[in-house]
């Protein structure tokens, strides 16, 4: 028997929504967050994001790739996964996952292939025996790279990312709406849930990117571009000022409001939820961090490179643990309080072996990065090509290349 305290129900004692439950909407998050970078530069046309601009594409696919996983190990059936799509129901917050989720795997597949259409041609055109059949078979029978044909596709990744963008949001945004849509729990039960889940998604993939960003700038041994940390620190910036303001904002409220449900919710913060919530999201995750991204966005001209890039670094790693412990305390703090709201439930610690345990999930947290590596092998995220000053601009002048004849690559 876990430790009780106060009054509760015999349903009260198992935690059900397990570690799983809480790698779902990380792992969620990075995928929104990513996206708003790369919509950034393709949508706004901010020419600073364009060293990260398709590291954040690849990103955001990569950990999409991976987001139902979680759902699906939680499930007694994973194989029936399939049925929140094929057959839908429309009063269901989860069927609308599934809808929100194809169609935006389906607008990041095909923005992706836009990107990248001028570079799978001029590989399969240069490539022999499997290498060859391969990208040919990616570049869809298409092989024109001509001038107008590359426009083309400079419009199309534009409007694929402006009708991405507000489909990610809605991605994660669902999540919250999940949490803030159960009356019963008063942890849970805000409006307010679903703009924190999107605005910490925001700070999360941000985070992310600059550690990514700087690390494969150590790997390749280029330069780190100054303009682009700096702009990734300020939206970071931006977004955790937003995240920060509205998680405490929740916390007064229910304080001042001082109703029925405070009496068990302070309680719980003060007790089982104190290190997680108190040391680990609000102190170590949000105030440090605040800290170090105010130095670096307030006092950048004075900064030197290498303290700007240390510092962001710095800042974003503690970032992606506060998403985490906030992620952790709604889900698993939630369901610490008795649905009596006269007790609670000690803590919850996952096992290390079980199915849903602390291996499976850093295994998951993992996967989303090899399929990166794959994805590089595959469509090179960093290439000495000029397919993307191609898509910077809109081409003048008249076709200089022509359209392969459809019985193969020319």
């Amino acid at each position: 028997m876990p430790e009780m305290s106060g009054y509760s129900f015999p349903n009260d004692i198992h935690v059900t929504w397990s570690l799983m439950i809480v790698m779902y909407p990380y792992i969620t998050g990075f995928v929104a967050g990513a996206f708003i970078v790369t919509s950034l530069y393709h949508v706004f046309g901010r020419q600073e994001f364009k060293p990260v601009a398709r590291l954040a594409m690849a990103t955001s696919f990569c950990f999409l790739a991976i987001a139902t996983m979680p759902l699906l190990n939680h499930l007694g059936h994973p194989e029936r996964g399939v049925f929140v799509v094929i057959t839908p129901n429309f009063a269901s917050a989860m069927a609308g996952f599934g809808l929100l989720y194809s169609f935006y795997l389906i607008v990041l597949t095909l923005e992706v292939w836009f990107v990248y259409r001028k570079e799978i041609i001029e590989t399969a055109r240069r490539s022999r025996g499997l290498k060859r059949f391969v990208y040919a078979a990616l570049a869809l029978g298409t092989y024109d790279t001509s001038p107008e044909a590359l426009a083309i596709d400079h419009k199309a990744v534009r409007l694929l990312c402006a009708i991405g963008l507000p489909s990610a949001c809605m991605l994660h945004g669902y999540v919250g709406f999940i949490f803030g849509a159960i009356k019963a729990n008063p942890w849970w039960s805000t409006p307010l849930m679903p703009v924190i889940f999107l605005l910490s998604a925001a700070v999360s993939g941000i985070g992310l990117l600059i550690v990514l960003y700087q690390a494969i700038c150590k790997f390749r041994r280029a330069p780190i571009e100054a303009p682009t940390v700096t702009a990734m620190a300020r939206w970071l910036w931006f977004f955790l000022i937003l995240t920060a303001t509205l998680e405490t904002l929740e916390v007064i409220m229910l304080a001042y409001e001082k109703s029925e449900s405070w009496q068990v919710v302070g309680k719980l913060l003060g007790g089982p939820l104190s290190f997680s919530f108190w040391s680990l999201q609000m102190i170590l995750g949000s105030l440090i961090p605040f800290i170090l991204l105010f130095i670096v966005v307030v006092m950048n001209r004075f900064l030197h490179d290498r303290i700007r890039n240390t510092l962001t670094m710095i800042a974003s790693l503690l970032l992606l643990v506060q998403v985490f412990s906030m992620r952790w305390n709604i889900v698993i703090g939630g369901q610490l309080l008795s649905k009596s709201f006269r007790g609670w439930r000690g803590g919850y610690t996952p096992a290390l072996f079980d199915r849903e345990g602390v291996l499976v999930a850093l295994g998951l947290l993992v996967l989303p990065f090899v399929l990166l590596f794959i994805f590089n092998r595959v469509l090179p995220i960093y290439s000495a090509t000029a397919a993307e000053e191609e898509h910077d601009q809109e081409p003048s002048g008249p076709a200089s290349s022509e359209a392969a004849p459809a019985g193969g690559i020319k």
